[in-house]
């Protein structure tokens, strides 16, 4: 089975979530989205499989959310989107995609819902 992942190393639930697939047996494609941030095309993507607004894939205790009021309900869902791809923090994680769908690893056992 292929699945991929967005990875942050420096945060506990994303180890766990990439420990719990590779005791799964399964090896994914690790993409550390700091570095390497997803287009607003992929995010789309992205959020189309997990069935959720851009707003719910944010973090909101960032400082770059409260900087930017973007609790503001007048953002459209494109100026969200083009903030999480600006600055990449404000992105949810992780993220694991396999078999067509997606979950945010929160709490790291829900990636087990996608694996079957």
């Amino acid at each position: 089975m292929s699945a991929t992942i967005y990875h942050n190393p420096k945060c506990s639930k994303s180890r766990e979530t990439l420990g719990l697939l590779e005791e799964h047996g399964i090896k994914p494609t690790i993409i550390e989205y700091l570095k390497s941030p997803p287009s607003a095309e992929k995010l789309k993507e992205i959020l189309a499989q997990l069935e959720i607004a851009p707003r719910d894939l944010m973090r909101k205790k960032e400082s770059v959310y409260a900087e930017n009021k973007l609790g503001n309900p007048a953002l459209s869902d494109e100026e969200l989107i083009d903030f999480m791809v600006q600055h990449p923090i404000l992105i949810e994680r992780p993220i694991v995609l396999a078999n067509g769908k997606a979950v945010i690893g929160r709490p790291p056992a829900q990636v087990l819902e996608i694996l079957s």
